[in-house]
């Protein structure tokens, strides 16, 4: 069954109009408890970060169904729905694997770097007298699961770790990549539109900076700044995974793993082999970047649609 009344296509001023839409929404709902539902300031973290999940949530959802009522989508088949949005489960291995083996070549000296701390402290360990027993390594490995449980409990790591990277790509690239390329955008224009939206919701950091006192405005505007080009240049790379993958998995494994290693490590004074194998990582990704997100990798060859969005083939 066909969808009735779909149109037959979007404008780019609409498609736009749209993106900015989200990405005001995604940022202004997170005030709502207290500037529009009055609610009393929360109490606690937990209680704070429990409202912005619950915020963002209905954020995701209500950007899902806006561009599900203005896309022209043929059929109410789940699959091809899903599919829009890059919600598939056909090779979701590769979706998993291949993006996150290219994003964690940009880590490469930021992982030599912990390696060498290990290293380190465990030669510490042996010199001052340890061992290596059975008693000792289990040891370690309790201390391991208490960190990873500790870890998982804790509120700030679902935000940084899971809720922030979820929404906002369903958001920010889901939603907004086939909006875009509906409305008639070419494929590289909308690699590197949707970073701008994306970097523009994150404004409002300015705004808490200031209110909450916590640094000069100065300071602020350079953070701030400083997150925005690092927003716009992870968004390009977001988009670009998710167009050429067809799979909202892909950018959403890279964010997470980027959220838990921080920034890159370019150099260390400890040791410039950390800035070689940096500068080891950057070549392979620039090498293997194209290779790994080949669409014939993640998508059937069977398939004539060339275009995992569709989008050419709605009416």
């Amino acid at each position: 069954m066909e969808r009735q009344g779909a149109s037959a296509g979007v404008t780019k001023l609409e498609a736009v109009a749209a993106c900015i839409g989200m990405a005001v929404f995604y940022v202004a709902i997170l005030y709502s408890p207290t500037l529009i539902l009055r609610l009393p300031p929360p109490d606690s973290l937990k209680s704070f970060l429990t409202r912005r999940f619950l915020c963002a949530a209905v954020s995701s959802v209500v950007s899902l169904i806006v561009v599900f009522l203005i896309l022209p989508i043929r059929g109410w088949d789940a699959s091809n729905l899903l599919g829009v949005y890059g919600i598939r489960m056909d090779h979701i291995w590769q979706a998993l694997v291949y993006p996150l083996s290219l994003t964690a070549l940009m880590y490469s000296g930021t992982i030599a770097l912990k390696l060498s701390f290990m290293l380190q402290a465990g030669k510490e360990y042996l010199d001052s007298g340890g061992d290596l027993s059975v008693a000792c390594i289990k040891d370690m490995f309790l201390k391991i699961i208490d960190s990873v449980v500790s870890t998982a409990s804790c509120m700030s790591s679902w935000r940084n770790y899971i809720v922030a990277p979820l929404t906002e790509e369903l958001v920010f690239r889901a939603c907004m990549i086939p909006l875009l390329l509906c409305g008639g955008f070419s494929t590289y224009t909308v690699i590197f539109l949707c970073p701008v939206f994306f970097s523009l919701a994150h404004l409002n950091h300015l705004l808490e900076f200031y209110l909450q006192k916590t640094c000069s405005l100065l300071k602020a505007f350079q953070v701030v700044g400083f997150q925005l080009v690092y927003t716009v240049i992870f968004g390009a790379y977001a988009s670009f995974l998710l167009v050429r993958t067809g799979h909202l998995a892909a950018p959403l494994v890279a964010h997470m793993f980027c959220n838990i290693m921080g920034l890159p490590v370019i150099f260390s004074g400890r040791s410039g082999v950390v800035s070689l194998v940096f500068v080891f990582g950057v070549v392979s990704f620039s090498r293997m970047l194209f290779p790994l997100t080949n669409p014939d990798l993640y998508n059937n060859k069977t398939d004539n649609c060339r275009c995992w969005h569709r989008y050419c083939d709605w009416s």
